[in-house]
């Protein structure tokens, strides 16, 4: 048997977290098994649909590299894969269904729906549609409906007896028929539930596994009658654990909890997102967190796929993606960075290429590029404690002595580049007898006026040019006086 998995998502929005993640284990599993990976979007719901959304979900998809065999503009033998384009295949199902028994027309308005919710409510009860039109004979329900009168399909689910599937990561799950209600399959505008849809789509689509979010764990018990009902034999599925904010709220774009798109826009990188993504509820056995995609695919198994929430960890996120930021090659690097530098006015006096190599093992995410070279265009007021270390056992005395000393030095230079003035310092500390640190520690603050910025003394003068440095260190020196 061939595997083949599906992403299915809804049009309603940016991607989140938990959508990608279940489109990234789809796609893993597929390509481990050499199967096949199909995307078909599921737009019955016509109130929640937003503009560009299905726009946003292949944009989404080729971004990640998540490539498929089959969906819409790779159109094989299943389509087409679009839902609102499969209307007269979701009729000729559910008509079937209503042969079988397995189904019936329901006439009751929004208004007697409505009704029997707070009749329920008001006994504390949760309401089950009582099958009101259940008794409505073929004839009379077919005589209705050419006159033009309203209806929807529903599923006739056995009111005793039980009811099972088994699901790969959480086993076998039992519920009694008389928990389940008669859920709508076909609704008023023809269009299916995604209830039925979904069980008529994977079947004719041949998806042998169906990876989707364990809330639709108390549902699909529903869908096993379905293909009960059709003879048809159910795929393997295989419900994922939760995302979770924190320890007790669900991450969830409704709360504002960023998704995919928002995270690049924050910049986080998306090969780093994907790799995160994947550990929120797998893991291989080891303690490995940074991998290829191909070893991803190598390494990834459904035995590996936890019972258990994952919290999402922006902390963690943000810390894998410093680790691909300092293991790229710089010019990738420079290239993301450069829109970045090129936002801040105050930074284009600057050699852009030379700011990036000064940063890029020093941030976590693209957005920080800013702050973290907000010094160069100006020296904060500073105090003359700031040059005191006593690691290098510098006192003010001290601190003005080695900035007259880097002063002289500088001035010397002729060649201005890195490593003329980092040899220079160097010399320069081994000509007065002073640890390097005394040396290049007072010239730092004098440069930036912080004492914790990226680069050193060397790299800030490099920077900022002879004569800016010159100027920032007399002025500094000034302040002994």
């Amino acid at each position: 048997m061939k595997v083949r998995t599906r992403f299915a998502p809804s049009p309603t929005g940016n991607m989140h977290i938990g959508n990608l993640r279940t489109a990234l284990y789809g796609y893993l599993f597929a390509r481990k098994e050499k199967g096949d990976f199909v995307v078909r979007i599921e737009d019955t719901d016509q109130v929640r649909l937003q503009e560009n959304a299905t726009e946003i979900i292949f944009k989404t998809l080729e971004q990640t590299k998540l490539d498929f065999d089959e969906g819409p503009g790779k159109e094989g033998d299943c389509g087409p894969y679009f839902q609102s384009e499969r209307r007269e295949i979701y009729k000729k199902y559910a008509l079937e269904l209503i042969d079988k028994g397995a189904a019936y027309y329901c006439f009751c308005t929004d208004e007697m729906l409505e009704q029997g919710r707070k009749e329920a409510e008001s006994k504390g009860e949760v309401y089950k549609y009582p099958k009101t039109c259940l008794k409505i004979d073929r004839k009379e329900a077919e005589e209705r409906i050419a006159k033009g009168e309203k209806y929807v399909i529903r599923q006739n689910t056995p009111t005793s007896g039980e009811v099972y599937f088994d699901d790969v990561i959480f086993g076998r799950i039992t519920v009694d028929c008389s928990d389940l209600d008669d859920m709508v399959l076909l609704k008023s505008d023809g269009l299916p539930t995604y209830n039925f849809a979904n069980v008529v789509d994977d079947h004719l689509m041949g998806i042998t596994h169906v990876m989707r979010g364990c809330e639709y764990l108390s549902s699909t018990p529903k869908y096993n009658l379905l293909y009960a009902a059709f003879g048809w034999e159910p795929p393997m599925y295989v419900h994922l654990p939760l995302i979770m904010r924190d320890a007790t709220h669900k991450l969830s774009k409704r709360h504002g909890d960023k998704s995919f798109h928002d995270l690049l826009d924050d910049g986080f990188l998306t090969d780093a997102v994907v790799n995160y993504i994947a550990l929120l509820g797998w893991n291989d056995g080891s303690n490995k967190e940074i991998y290829t995609r191909e070893e991803l695919i190598e390494a990834f198994d459904l035995s590996g796929i936890s019972k258990s929430p994952s919290i999402f960890d922006i902390n963690k996120l943000r810390w894998m993606n410093g680790e691909y930021i300092k293991n790229m090659d710089f010019d990738t690097f420079f290239a993301l960075a450069l829109p970045w530098i090129e936002k801040e006015e105050c930074l284009k006096e600057y050699d852009a290429k030379k700011l990036a190599k000064l940063i890029q093992s020093r941030v976590e995410i693209l957005s920080e590029i800013p702050q973290k070279l907000a010094f160069l265009p100006f020296v904060e007021p500073h105090t003359t404690e700031m040059y005191c270390h006593k690691k290098f056992k510098l006192d003010e005395a001290g601190a003005k002595e080695s900035l007259e000393q880097v002063l002289a030095k500088y001035k010397t230079i002729e060649n201005w580049c890195e490593q003329e003035i980092h040899d220079a310092l160097i010399a320069l500390a081994q000509e007065v007898g002073k640890k390097n640190g005394a040396i290049m520690w007072p010239a730092r603050v004098a440069l930036c006026g912080l004492e914790s910025t990226p680069g050193g003394a060397v790299e800030l003068a490099d920077i900022i040019g002879k004569d800016e440095t010159i100027a920032r260190l007399e002025n500094a020196i000034k302040m002994f006086s």
